[in-house]
């Protein structure tokens, strides 16, 4: 109730506990499952699960986040023998990302869990009338923010401070 109380004051929070809460759940199928995924690897698995190799570029692109994000999942991921790196024949600059036979292994094993999760979670927002909102109001704010920043948008309505003179 404490949260749900303070509306947009904590929405960010919310919605990291949320997630939080999602990928923690997921994990413990994985785990009890006898899978050893992390739900954090899944966008870059399911990227690669469309289309490999990949550049590293195209991948960070693809999930809208920075290069370093993925470049640092990217080298864990390799480390741990799923994933292998070669330089792109166009642009030596570039990396190319592919699974291995490990990561390949991997992926035919999490791909059913993938499916339960597509499944249960429209279960759950189908058992909820207001939930089926969600991710379409999801969709809206982040465009919305693309357009406008959220920074720009609290700055606006502060009230303008008077220059302090020495």
């Amino acid at each position: 109730m404490f949260y749900q109380s303070l509306g947009f004051l904590v929405f960010g929070s919310r919605l990291r506990r949320l997630s939080e809460y999602f990928l923690m759940e997921v994990n413990k199928v994985y785990e009890q499952e006898g899978i050893p995924f992390d739900a954090s690897w899944f966008p870059v698995f399911y990227v690669l699960s469309k289309k490999q190799p990949m550049p590293l570029i195209d991948i960070a692109d693809t999930l809208e986040v920075s290069h370093s994000a993925v470049s640092q999942l990217v080298t864990s991921l390799r480390k741990k023998g799923l994933v292998k790196t070669a330089p792109c024949p166009e642009d030596g600059r570039r990396q190319l990302v592919a699974l291995t036979k490990k990561g390949e292994e991997l992926l035919q094993q999490v791909q059913p869990i993938w499916e339960a999760i597509t499944t249960a979670m429209t279960e759950l927002a189908s058992a909820h009338k207001q939930s089926k909102l969600l991710l379409e109001g999801i969709a809206q704010v982040e465009q919305a923010v693309q357009q406008t920043p959220l920074s720009m948008r609290i700055s606006a309505r502060l009230p303008r401070r008077q220059p302090v003179n020495p």
